[in-house]
C-alpha cells in the first residue's frame, strides 16, 4: 500500500494532471495493481475529459419536479460527508469513485462545490489527509493530484504522509532556477522520496532532461512525459484508455509515438522501483 503525490512547485501549468492520467493508465494496463487516482481540485477536473464523455443531464419530470436531483452525491464531495460522519471504512471509498478498468483503475473526482472560489472550502481540505490515509488501506497505490489551491500547511501534511512526492516543474529556465532555490529551503526535496518530472516535455529544447539534470545536480535523469499529439487529443475526447491499449498492440519502435510511450514507461517503472526500494529500507 503506497501513496504517490504529484505536486507542482509553482503556479505555472506543468501538465501535472495529464501526466498522472498517462502514468495511471499505463500502470493499470501493464501491472497487477489496484490503483486509485484522487483529484483535489475544485476547478474543471481534467480527469473527466480523459476518461468519460460528458453526458447531457436529463430533466426529471417526476413527482419531485423538473429541478430535483435524485443522484447520490459522488466523488470527493460525497466521500467527505461520510468522513465527517465517522462512517468511513476503506472499502466504502470505491462507492464514490468512477471506474476506468475494473479492479485496476478508479478515479475519485474533485469537488463540484465552490468552483468559482479561488480557495477550496477549508472543511473539505481538512478531510483530504484522512481520505488519503483510508484509501491507502484498500488500494495498492494511491496517486494524488495535489492542487495548488490547497492550503500550504495541508499540502505539507499530504506530502509528509506520502511515500513518494513527484515534483512537477516547467521546462523553462525560470522554473528550473526556482526549483533549485526551493530545494535549498525545503529539506523534504533533498530526500529520496522525491522524483522530478517535466510534463508536456519537448526533447528538442535546449532545456532537455540531461541538461536540467546536470544543472540541478541530480544523480538520475529526471522523468518526462513528452507532449504527444495523439495523447493530447485523447485527453480531450475521453479516449486515453483506448489510446494506450492501441499503442500496446500496434506501436512499432520506429513509430513517432514510440518516444512518448517509452518515457511514460520509464516514469512508471521508476515510481514502482522507488516504492519497492523505500519499502525494503523501512
Amino acid at each position: 500500500m503506497s501513496i504517490v503525490t504529484f505536486w507542482n512547485s509553482s503556479k505555472q501549468q506543468t501538465g501535472q494532471t495529464l501526466s498522472i492520467a498517462a502514468i495511471a493508465t499505463y500502470m493499470a494496463i501493464e501491472h497487477n495493481y489496484r490503483i486509485l487516482v484522487m483529484s483535489t481540485t475544485n476547478r474543471e477536473d481534467n480527469f473527466r475529459r480523459c476518461f468519460w464523455e460528458e453526458k447531457k443531464k436529463k430533466k426529471n419530470l417526476g413527482i419531485f419536479g423538473p429541478n430535483a436531483n435524485l443522484e447520490i452525491e459522488n466523488g470527493i464531495d460525497g466521500l467527505a460527508r461520510v468522513i465527517r460522519s465517522n462512517k468511513i471504512a476503506p472499502e466504502v471509498i470505491t462507492n464514490y469513485t468512477k471506474v476506468v478498468f475494473k479492479d485496476r483503475l478508479e478515479i475519485l473526482l474533485g469537488s463540484n462545490t465552490n468552483q468559482n472560489n479561488a480557495i477550496i472550502d477549508i472543511e473539505m481540505q481538512n478531510a483530504y489527509p484522512d481520505i488519503i490515509t483510508t484509501a491507502n488501506q484498500y488500494y495498492d497505490i494511491v496517486l494524488v493530484d495535489l492542487d495548488d489551491n490547497i492550503d500550504p500547511e495541508i499540502q505539507k501534511t499530504i506530502m509528509h504522509q506520502s511515500d513518494i512526492v513527484v515534483v512537477n516543474i516547467g521546462q523553462r529556465l525560470r522554473d528550473i532556477e526556482k526549483y533549485s532555490e526551493l530545494k535549498q529551503q525545503m529539506s523534504m526535496l533533498q530526500t529520496k522520496k522525491v522524483i522530478l518530472m517535466i510534463g508536456r516535455y519537448d526533447k528538442y529544447s535546449k532545456y532537455n532532461a540531461k541538461n536540467i539534470t546536470r544543472y540541478l545536480g541530480e544523480k538520475n535523469i529526471i522523468q518526462t512525459i513528452p507532449y504527444n499529439t495523439l495523447f493530447f487529443e485523447a485527453t480531450e475526447e475521453a479516449k486515453v484508455p483506448d489510446l494506450f491499449l492501441r499503442f500496446r498492440k500496434t506501436l512499432d519502435p520506429e513509430d513517432r509515438n514510440a518516444f512518448f510511450i517509452e518515457e511514460v514507461k520509464r516514469a512508471t517503472e521508476n515510481i514502482i522501483y522507488r516504492l519497492q526500494d523505500l519499502q525494503v529500507k523501512v
